[in-house]
């Protein structure tokens, strides 16, 4: 049977009021037209199987030698041009990156002590109301997540030449144009405003457990994602590409209080402090291709027929030895770190951060993704405007609008024209 005769899918562009019989509702229809397609749930799983648990054999074996699982590239060569076949065959391979250099040291440095001073200067610790949001409230921060946007540091880093430079480079690394329609600007990034974490040396951090960001239960109940997936789901999954943008730009995702409005091609964060690899870093599960066993696993018989592996909204997308024990093997943390240096990771990978006690120098960073302009972040963008006009939190953040009589946070006026770009004031 083709593609375009296979059984049509329900689809929920707004959350379901009953969330069970709507898990009930799309596992059948999707069991339905994988077999329409001639093939089992269970012969396009091994399929995915079969490819993930190469990737993962292959991070084993390195780790097994010693030799390093994340890929680094120097900023330098990124500037240049000069970044060979074989790297780039590295990032693709793994998805994800540690730029070395990305900022001189001194720089990172001194944007960390700006914003020590930024945020002594207008009292944000006697005014601290403790975490705004349950998820990164379980660190036990004091706080260790800041929830500060709008510091001329971070402002500064966003729109800065070096910043923008590393994102098209990143954005570049996806497929952004098909079917007759570009999906995103791979040159143009939205700014997406995020937190600041500084933890402190001597600290102890539950760290954050094994998950990912990229949606909950509308990955498999909006049309627009369901397109996404569409070789999952129509018996072709030797087709799928984890770096094919197509539809997936556009459409809703149902609201939480964890949830990402923009579509990143990476989520990314740039050091502030040195950290050395055991200290609480970042873990990825280096293998792009994962996503397609995590969108799969749920329509297998030993998963309850109303549940999705427990992904649920409002929450973020889980992931752990109960359903994905074969992916847990590739866990894989960071290498040494330096002020400046940046870190990457593809905005479907897994990822945790381990805990720490008695941490052995700061873990300072401020998160910036790679964020291109599309049409879900062009929306997303004019409530941003109006949050940095404010200096309010932005919209997918808990609403603490510490900053808004800041008088020495970072205003329109300071914008260069990246930023005024980013933020769509001026429109190319």
């Amino acid at each position: 049977m083709s593609v375009a005769t296979l059984p049509a899918l329900p689809h929920w562009e707004e959350t379901p009021a009953d969330l069970r019989a709507a898990i009930r509702e799309v596992k059948a229809a999707l069991r339905t037209r994988i077999a329409a397609s001639g093939r089992t749930v269970e012969e396009v799983f091994a399929v995915v199987e079969d490819r993930v648990r190469a990737a993962v054999e292959e991070i084993e074996a390195v780790r097994g030698r010693g030799e390093a699982v994340w890929p680094v590239i120097d900023y330098a060569d990124i500037a240049a041009g000069t970044v060979t076949p074989d790297q780039l065959a590295a990032l693709r391979r793994r998805g994800c990156l540690v730029v070395r250099g990305h900022f001189e040291r001194e720089q990172a440095l001194g944007w960390d002590r700006d914003i020590v001073r930024y945020v002594e200067d207008n009292h944000f610790f006697e005014n601290y109301r403790g975490p705004g949001d349950d998820f990164f409230g379980s660190v036990g921060s004091k706080p260790e997540i800041y929830p500060v946007y709008w510091s001329p540091a971070q402002m500064q880093a966003r729109q800065s030449d070096r910043m923008a430079r590393v994102q098209a480079f990143l954005n570049s690394r996806w497929k952004h144009e098909s079917e007759g329609t570009r999906w995103f600007d791979p040159e143009r990034d939205s700014l997406y405003p995020d937190r600041i974490r500084r933890r402190p040396q001597g600290a102890g951090s539950g760290g954050l457990g094994t998950h990912l960001d990229p949606g909950t239960l509308d990955l498999w109940m909006t049309e627009a994602f369901q397109k996404a997936f569409r070789h999952l789901f129509d018996g072709t999954p030797e087709q799928y590409d984890p770096w094919d943008a197509a539809h997936r730009t556009a459409g809703p995702q149902y609201p939480g209080s964890t949830m990402c409005s923009a579509f990143r091609t990476f989520q990314g964060w740039t050091a502030l402090s040195d950290m050395d690899h055991d200290q609480g870093v970042l873990h990825t599960v280096p293998v792009p291709e994962a996503m397609a066993y995590l969108m799969l696993r749920p329509l297998l018989p030993d998963v309850p027929d109303d549940d999705m592996c427990g992904v649920t909204v409002n929450q973020v997308f889980p992931a752990g030895e109960k359903w994905h024990p074969l992916l847990m093997r590739a866990l894989s943390g960071i290498p040494d770190v330096r002020a400046g240096d940046s870190v990457w990771w593809h905005c479907d990978m897994i990822h945790s951060v381990a805990p720490v006690q008695d941490q052995r120098g700061w873990g300072n960073v401020m998160y910036i993704p790679a964020a291109p302009w599309c049409p879900r972040n062009e929306a997303y963008a004019a409530s941003v405007r109006e949050a940095f006009e404010t200096g309010s939190s932005p919209g997918d953040f808990p609403g603490e609008h510490y900053e808004r009589t800041w008088p020495d946070r970072f205003h329109p006026a300071d914008l260069n024209p990246t930023g005024r770009r980013g933020l769509g004031l001026d429109p190319l």
